[in-house]
């Protein structure tokens, strides 16, 4: 059943610190909004101000202006409390964005006259534990990556899908990718790309040596536990966050979030192979003669 499209009248801006000319794209992104009647207050993505409006509901949409590191740190502030995403490209990439720098005003309209729908996307919940005690939780959009620390050497990493024995890796690490994940780490280490609307873990070896070195895509509602043995050489990332130390005597269980990521989308479904299409189009090495 499609969602229902509500006309927002709250606005929080976000801006990413180190992007030049930022705070002058959100002020008169601000002054837009406010010449048609909504409340818009805008400020760093740190802004306690800022994160206190989303938190306590005087927000009805977020709009995320930066590249895809400032999404994913949008998605982790809103995504638990339902409030919807729009980002605005501002950075290098941009997969996880659809509205170009020079496009806001037009897609804003569009927005504020309800000609849009919301693309809600898996997150996956990370459970750091000891001997059967919780020791962290975390919600990622992208991935969690287990892989080695400091020595430059494999790890023994041993994965278990739904409480079965997958199999063991040696490799520089493992990464459990969700379907926007899979566009992410998840693609330079060789893995498949999967539609944003999948609701699968996706588990990518990186730099595997004389083990499986292919991707596995588990069932829908399937979760993975990692664990690692041999000399304590082993860390583990959410969305590419500092690193936690893993022992041998821990793991990491990993499984379907228990929030989501709704993201504003404007036109077609289409949007993200175009997107998608667009960005590989980048690569220098594209088109150059053999």
């Amino acid at each position: 059943m499609p969602e229902e499209i509500l006309i927002p009248r709250r606005v929080v801006i976000a801006t990413h610190p180190d992007i030049p000319d930022v705070a002058n794209e959100a002020s008169a992104i601000a002054q837009y909004l406010g010449e048609r009647g909504l409340s818009a207050y805008y400020g760093m993505l740190d802004d306690e101000s800022l994160r206190a409006r989303v938190k306590s509901g005087e927000c009805d949409v977020f709009i995320a202006i930066g590249g895809d590191g400032t999404m994913l740190r949008s998605a982790h502030l809103c995504a638990p409390h339902g409030v919807p995403i729009l980002g605005i490209n501002l950075g290098r990439f941009g997969f996880l964005i659809q509205v170009q720098r020079d496009e806001w005003r037009s897609n804003l309209g569009d927005l504020l006259d309800g000609r849009y729908w919301i693309e809600n996307r898996m997150m996956i919940c990370a459970e750091h534990r000891r001997a059967g005690q919780l020791l962290g939780s975390w919600h990622a959009l992208n991935e969690v990556v287990v892989c080695r620390g400091d020595l430059i050497r494999p790890v023994h990493i041993f994965a278990s899908a739904d409480g079965r024995l997958l199999t063991k890796y040696v490799a520089d690490g493992l990464i459990a990718a969700t379907p926007t994940g899979s566009t992410a780490y998840a693609l330079a280490a060789g893995g498949p790309i999967l539609p944003p609307e999948l609701r699968n873990i996706l588990l990518v070896p990186i730099a595997p040596h004389l083990s499986v070195d292919r991707a596995v895509v588990l069932s829908e509602g399937s979760s993975v536990s990692i664990a690692v043995s041999g000399s304590g050489n082993a860390v583990f990332s959410i969305d590419g966050q500092p690193p936690v130390k893993l022992n041998e005597d821990e793991q990491v269980d990993v499984r379907a979030g228990d929030y989501t990521a709704r993201f504003v989308r404007f036109g077609d479904p289409g949007y993200f192979y175009r997107n998608l299409t667009a960005h590989m189009n980048q690569n220098p090495a594209i088109g150059i003669p053999r």
